[in-house]
């Protein structure tokens, strides 16, 4: 992905090298964006009286259009009370070039301080950024018009059609392109662009648009308005905002906190007495992205995640986690290069992810450790929500909403929505035969805090820095094994792998004489976990095996999405590829004969 560069015309507009166009008119930035798209979607008035409204633009820029958008939104006391701003940049700038962009936008000081602070890493894929007490939401794609509009997921109320001129970067105005503009049209959804090329008025109204010229800003004297005449809403937000979760680990924690943010009444009903009871009471775990040559869905998936929770966990009270970084030892040298390739190949930014050549492996200096009942405990406590303790949920049933049943024969909650956050437990309330969910064991081994270790490292295991003196080794791996019982030959296994990776450190150190923990947790064969909608507002949040920590937050944004209708923080291929019924879906298409 090619940075932006930051230059400037010879009036001082902003000015893009790579397009040999400018940024803005030069009549002024601010007063085009508030003429040509704000004005020319019927905004701030069209989204007064509505819950939530969505803007979808093509072409992020330095971000004036939203900056504009996000003032007029503080500015309107009738605002609707949730504004999504969903945008796409190829070239994205440094948050320092920012810094000087928006010297020249004064009145603009108190949103873009903000946008700055919450800039993302530049890597890939999608990133979601919250302002207003998360009443403001910033979803950013990197990368290719081209690959991000056919991935955008959303209901647009109104687009903002923005880019560089049609004759200095003609493929972002492609008519093949456009035409998923009709696809994300919500009902009565507008559009507007300062282009009035003949081509890009075809291809609007190829794409379901009724278009019209009116007055331009500054020295061009037309652009273009228009309107969806047909669209089909997908997802929409339910009359009835309640719902029931299962499972009060990680998974359920994190689907309670999304959807009470949007103002959901949640229940919670957990088996245990407490949360984080089961592998979310580890006294550790580790947090941090993956890299493959191939950039997979697995690495992409883990990736989205990852930037989310660095975000998302500082509006959290109480969670104890450090960004201490993560050492990814090479096992080999067939790794090694592999890891040098593909570091190569994908170009991250250092701060993302870099090869530490003198230790042998991939440095991720943002990522770290964190405790797990803490990021529990902040989760929960920062909406209210209504707990059942001590319940266990022994069948669900739905006659235009669901019933969740106790033991003995009693009703503990109903709501139109479930979410499934119990692990393994989740598939004997909603059975799935094509799904093949497997419980593994993990023992972890703790060892007095290993000398010398500032960071996490990784090599088949892995190995903490001291924690309130006690360093976190591990953990085993053990397919259907029910053993909740410590076991010396875990420890075992454990400080063999602390020997590879810190040698020395597991030395005096006697396996029956070392205390740990047991947990379980849950796999499907394709490693992905399973968030989604089952059927009837029963939605799935489990099979997160050993990374639970890092995949949650982001799998309850993804559902809570889902239910209100709003853009999906993730590309639509990353949905697909963590869809509970997608197990059935590849089944189907094998007994038909045909490929994937």
């Amino acid at each position: 992905m090619e940075l932006g560069r930051l230059a400037f015309a010879a009036d001082g507009t902003p000015y893009s090298p790579a397009y040999d166009d400018v940024y803005h008119s030069a009549e002024g930035g601010l007063a085009q964006a508030q003429h040509v798209f704000l004005q020319g979607n019927g905004l701030p008035g069209r989204w007064r009286g509505r819950r939530a409204f969505t803007i979808l633009e093509t072409g992020f820029g330095f971000g004036l259009s939203f900056l504009a958008t996000w003032r007029a939104w503080r500015e309107d006391a009738a605002h609707c009370e949730r504004l999504h701003f969903v945008s796409i940049e190829k070239h994205p700038f440094q948050f320092t070039d920012l810094e000087v962009l928006f010297r020249n936008f004064p009145q603009l000081e108190n949103e873009s301080t903000q946008l700055t602070a919450r800039w993302p890493m530049l890597v890939p894929g999608m990133h979601r950024m919250e302002f207003e007490g998360g009443n403001v939401v910033l979803t950013l794609f990197l990368g290719d018009i081209a690959d991000g509009l056919p991935q955008l997921q959303l209901s647009a109320d109104a687009i903002f059609l923005d880019g560089f001129s049609p004759a200095k970067n003609p493929d972002m105005w492609a008519p093949a392109l456009l035409r998923h503009l009709g696809r994300l049209a919500a009902p009565g959804a507008t559009l507007a662009t300062w282009s009035v090329a003949g081509p890009v008025r075809s291809a609007l109204e190829g794409a379901g648009f009724a278009v019209e010229k009116a007055e331009g800003f500054g020295t061009k004297r037309e652009m273009l308005r228009g309107h969806i005449v047909r669209a089909v809403r997908g997802d929409i937000a339910r009359a009835k905002r309640s719902a029931i979760v299962i499972g009060a680990g990680i998974a359920g924690a994190a689907a309670c906190e999304r959807l009470a943010a949007r103002g959901w009444q949640v229940t919670l009903i957990e088996k245990h007495a407490a949360a984080a009871q089961e592998a979310s009471g580890n006294p550790a775990g580790v947090f941090h992205p993956v890299v493959s040559p191939d950039d997979s869905l697995f690495a992409r998936f883990t990736r989205a995640s990852f930037l989310f929770l660095l975000h998302h966990w500082k509006a959290l009270g109480g969670v104890e986690w450090e960004r201490c970084g993560v050492l990814q030892m090479a096992r080999n040298a067939e790794e090694k290069a592999s890891q040098q390739r593909a570091l190569a190949t994908l170009g991250y930014p250092a701060r993302y992810a870099q090869f530490d050549e003198a230790r042998g492996g991939i440095w991720y200096p943002e990522a770290g450790w964190v405790k797990p009942t803490t990021l529990v405990q902040g989760l929960l406590s920062r909406f209210q929500i209504a707990t059942h303790f001590n319940r266990e949920v022994r069948s669900l049933s739905f006659d235009g909403e669901w019933h969740a049943t106790g033991s003995k024969g009693e009703v503990i909650a109903s709501a139109p929505v479930v979410v499934l956050a119990n692990a393994t437990d989740a598939l004997r309330l909603a059975p799935l035969p094509q799904a093949r969910l497997r419980r593994v064991r993990g023992q972890l081994t703790l060892v007095p805090a290993i000398e010398g270790l500032g960071h996490v490292v990784l090599r088949g295991g892995m190995a903490l820095p001291g924690i309130d003196g006690l360093s976190v080794v591990g953990a085993s791996f053990d397919v259907d094994d029910e053993d909740e019982a410590l076991r010396a030959d875990s420890h075992e296994g454990n400080l063999e792998r602390l020997e590879q990776m810190l040698p020395g450190a597991s030395r005096g150190l006697l396996p029956e004489k070392l205390g740990g923990r047991v947990a379980f947790r849950a796999v499907v064969p394709d490693r992905l976990p399973m968030v989604g909608p089952l059927g009837n507002g029963l939605f799935g949040l489990f099979a997160l095996g050993s990374r639970g920590l890092l995949w949650a937050c982001l799998a309850g944004e993804i559902i809570a999405s889902m239910l209100e209708g709003d853009p999906l923080p993730v590309e639509r291929k990353l949905a697909a590829a963590v869809d509970p019924g997608r197990f059935a879906l590849r089944a189907a298409r094998r007994s038909a004969g045909s490929p994937g």
